[in-house]
């Protein structure tokens, strides 16, 4: 015969009242149910758990040794019901957001915290991608919730859009670019290594639209190593606003002056299956990310 929780609650609850009677009134039960199950644990154990000889139950050392053991072990019981009941609530026990790494992290981060705050107790990934890899992750089943740059209308999506992001065209004040006198041309561009991110997508690589056709591309894994790669005066490239606020504040980095477009804008979109129901983390979670003022980075 094992131990239970039941005898370990009995053991507990006699040992913090001082009397079988006291314990049995704290658990809701007779004094025999009480009485039987310390007398069944003290069987199984093979050690006497209280010396019976006063008024008062006093516990033996081996009792308050067991005892110690015995309160860890129903903390931990006592958070597994309370997990299962907050799941019989509609939490769901995991849940995955990809997101496109040209956007800012922040709102992420912030609704993340509010989540901790209100004690959730999902399990929440966030798996950054870019271009076709936050699809591709997210059509394979990969990710509940979806941060993408743009997506196309989709029938089997439920589709929000968020507020618009610049890109900028930048360089490293030092860099010759930002510091020509002229207005740059195509061909100016080209002449120097142009830096940028590369898709993560394992079924194909989509090449970055808005490069220039310069014969020296460097393609790094995300925006902060292309971050550094701009402070390192490496080259130039495009760069997410929101993520270059304070350096193009202080002047460390410039939008470069060109005959041609140097500003662009994309309406970001928050996405989920139409037919899977989110769960109550998922909802909570996306209502927030829905905010227009989360988004306030511009």
């Amino acid at each position: 015969m094992r131990l239970t929780l039941d005898q370990l609650e009995s053991l507990e609850a006699i040992a913090q009242t001082g009397s079988f009677a006291a314990a049995a009134d704290r658990l809701h039960k007779v004094q025999s149910a009480v009485s039987y199950a310390v007398k069944m644990l003290e069987e199984t154990l093979g050690v006497a758990l209280f010396d019976r000889s006063g008024h008062r139950a006093r516990l033996t050392p081996a009792g308050k040794a067991i005892l110690e053991e015995a309160r860890q072990l129903l903390v931990r019981a006592r958070r597994v019901e309370a997990l299962a009941g907050r799941f019989q609530g509609g939490f769901e026990p995991g849940l995955t957001v990809v997101v496109d790494g040209v956007l800012p992290m922040r709102p992420v981060l912030q609704a993340l915290q509010q989540l901790a705050r209100d004690g959730v107790p999902t399990h929440v990934m966030v798996r950054v991608e870019y271009l076709t890899g936050v699809t591709e992750a997210f059509s394979r089943g990969q990710a509940d919730l979806m941060l993408a740059k743009d997506l196309a209308p989709d029938p089997g999506l439920v589709l929000t859009p968020l507020p618009p992001q610049d890109m900028v065209l930048v360089a490293s004040r030092r860099h010759p670019l930002a510091r020509a006198r002229k207005m740059l041309g195509v061909e100016d561009l080209q002449a120097h290594v142009e830096l940028t991110v590369h898709d993560t997508a394992e079924a194909k690589r989509e090449q970055d639209t808005h490069l220039f056709g310069g014969p020296r591309v460097f393609y790094l894994g995300g925006f902060e190593s292309k971050l550094e790669a701009l402070r390192m005066d490496l080259g130039f490239g495009w760069m997410p606003r929101a993520m270059v606020a304070r350096e193009l504040k202080n002047g460390s980095l410039r939008v470069l002056k060109a005959g041609l477009p140097t500003v662009t804008t994309f309406t970001p979109v928050l996405a989920h299956p139409a037919g899977v129901p989110l769960g109550r983390t998922g909802k909570r979670l996306r209502q927030m990310l829905a905010r227009p003022e989360s988004w306030n980075t511009r």
